[in-house]
């Protein structure tokens, strides 16, 4: 099966995760900067989710280029992730909303944890469908930022019930760890 379908149907739903989350951005009441005070919490739980959705399409986007076909696996595994990520809209309102409460931080960490699982198991399905040999196999490597990602996700959430900005500083620092392009798969296809 071509992968052209898959890719162009996952552009769409990222675009439209984007959208709905910048949809909750609500205009504030009064033309001042003390009206925008409020919305500070709701405004930085947006920029740290547009950041994690950039992150997935753009890994997303990479993956697929070293990918030379797909099995039916692919098209659920593809799914699973696309659900999780469509949770970002929500969890992200309820944080800022809530002015980073112990539950709704803990939620948002639970999401991102289930995000990277899913992400990790698309992997290995199409890991599965292209041999150990292959272009995909070598760049994807032991994939450690993925797997610590994981784990760091765990700990935040942990710690929100502790304290919401350990979780949220934890939750920042791995979105900054994926910042910096992962370059693995362009490497690997120039040589």
């Amino acid at each position: 099966m071509h992968k052209g379908r898959l890719e162009a149907f996952s552009d769409g739903v990222f675009a439209i995760i984007i959208t709905i989350m910048v949809l909750e951005l609500k205009v504030p009441h009064g033309a001042d900067f003390a009206a925008l005070k409020p919305l500070l919490p709701v405004f930085f739980s947006y920029v740290l989710s547009f950041a994690y959705v950039g992150i997935y399409w753009n890994n997303h986007h990479h993956l697929f280029q070293a990918v030379k076909h797909i099995r039916g696996a692919a098209l659920w595994a593809n799914l699973h992730l696309l659900f999780w990520l469509s949770l970002f809209p929500f969890v992200t309102g309820w944080m800022g909303e809530n002015h980073l409460a112990p539950l709704p931080v803990a939620l948002y960490g639970g999401v991102l944890i289930m995000a990277a699982v899913a992400y990790f198991i698309l992997v290995r399905v199409l890991l599965a469908g292209h041999g150990p040999e292959t272009a995909l196999a070598k760049a994807i490597g032991s994939d450690f930022k993925g797997k610590i990602s994981v784990v760091i996700y765990a700990v935040g959430l942990a710690l929100t019930f502790l304290s919401p900005w350990l979780g949220v500083a934890l939750y920042t620092a791995v979105a900054l760890l994926w910042l910096c392009p992962d370059r693995r798969i362009e490497k690997t296809l120039a040589e």
